[in-house]
C-alpha cells in the first residue's frame, strides 16, 4: 500500500553533509519519502567534501543520492545551489542533465508573482574569503563535536531516561561572536535582497532555521533561512502562497521508527548504487 505524499511546490533543503558522522540520513530520507515537490533545489552542503572519507559512507547516506536521483529522474526540476562543502561542482556551473541545473544562486518567479533569490550564503564568510584553513580545521572540530554530542545523548535518553541535548546550538547560543556573526549575516543578505528588490532572500550555511522580516531605509523584505540535517533537521517549503519552516519532531521520529522494521534490512552501499543505475537508466530510455 502506497503512502499518500504531502504535495509542496518548492522545498528548499541546505547543510545535509553527507558523509559525516552528524548527518541525519534517515530522518531526511524519511521527510523525503513523505513529500511530493514541484521544485527541489538543493542549497549547498549536501555532500561534505571536505570532510568525505571512504571509511564512512553508509547506506543511509546513499539512499538519500539514490532518491534525489530519482526524483531528477522523473522530471522534478531540481537546482543544485554550490555551497563552500561542496565548492568543487563550482567548476561545473551553468551544467544542465536533464531536470538538474547545477548553479551559485538561483532566482525563482513564484505563482504570486514575487521572487525568491535563493543562495548558500558562504560568501558573506570572512573566515571562508581569507582563512580557507581555518574554516576547514573549524570544521573538523564540529565533527567531532557532534560525535560527542551523540554520546551524550545516547547516555541522555537511554540511561538518564531525558531528552536530547545539542552541544554545538547552546555553543553557539551563548558566544556573543557568533550570535552577532548570524544577525550580521541576516542583516546583509537582506540589505543585497532589498537592494535588488526580490521579496524574499533564502540562504543556508549557518545552521540557523529563519523566517522573519527585515526592514532598513531602503524597504523591506522576508528573510529566510532553511537550517540544516546536521542539528536542527529543517527544511523551508513553499504551497499556495505561504512559506513555512519544516522540522523534525518526535512523532516523525516514531513514525519512522515503525516505518524501518516494516522495510527490509539496509542494502550495501554496492547493491543500492546498481539499483538506481538500473532506475535512472529505466527513465531515459
Amino acid at each position: 500500500m502506497k503512502k499518500k505524499k504531502r504535495k509542496v511546490e518548492v522545498v528548499v533543503i541546505s547543510d545535509i553533509h553527507l558523509g559525516t558522522y552528524g548527518c541525519h540520513a534517515k530522518e531526511l530520507l524519511h521527510y523525503l519519502k513523505s513529500i511530493k515537490p514541484g521544485i527541489v533545489v538543493l542549497n549547498g552542503d549536501i555532500v561534505d567534501v571536505w570532510q568525505f572519507s571512504k571509511t564512512y559512507w553508509p547506506g543511509s547516506h546513499m539512499k538519500v543520492v539514490k532518491h534525489l536521483l530519482k526524483w531528477i529522474g522523473n522530471g522534478t526540476k531540481t537546482y543544485y545551489v554550490t555551497g563552500n562543502h561542496d565548492e568543487m561542482l563550482r567548476r561545473f556551473v551553468g551544467m544542465k542533465m536533464g531536470a538538474l541545473s547545477i548553479v551559485n544562486k538561483v532566482v525563482l518567479n513564484l505563482d504570486d508573482g514575487k521572487k525568491a533569490w535563493i543562495f548558500h550564503g558562504d560568501v558573506f564568510d570572512v573566515t571562508m574569503q581569507y582563512s580557507r584553513w581555518l574554516a576547514k580545521l573549524g570544521s573538523k572540530g564540529y565533527d567531532i563535536l557532534i560525535l560527542i554530542n551523540r554520546f551524550v545523548n545516547f547516555i541522555s535518553q537511554k540511561i538518564l531516561k531525558r531528552g536530547k541535548l545539542s552541544l554545538s546550538k547552546k555553543i553557539k547560543q551563548s558566544v556573543k561572536s557568533a550570535v552577532a556573526f548570524i544577525n550580521n549575516f541576516e542583516q546583509t543578505s537582506a540589505e543585497i535582497g532589498i537592494q535588488n528588490k526580490y521579496d524574499y532572500v533564502i540562504c543556508g550555511h549557518i545552521h540557523h532555521p529563519e523566517i522573519k522580516t527585515i526592514t532598513t531605509e531602503a524597504g523591506s523584505i522576508t528573510y529566510m533561512n532553511s537550517g540544516d540535517w546536521v542539528e536542527n533537521l529543517s527544511s523551508l517549503e513553499y504551497t499556495d502562497g505561504e512559506w513555512s519552516i519544516y522540522q523534525f519532531s518526535k512523532f516523525d521520529n516514531e513514525k519512522m521508527k515503525m516505518e524501518s522494521k516494516e522495510e527490509e534490512k539496509d542494502m550495501d552501499n554496492a547493491k543500492i548504487f546498481n539499483n538506481m543505475l538500473l532506475e535512472f537508466n529505466l527513465h531515459h530510455q
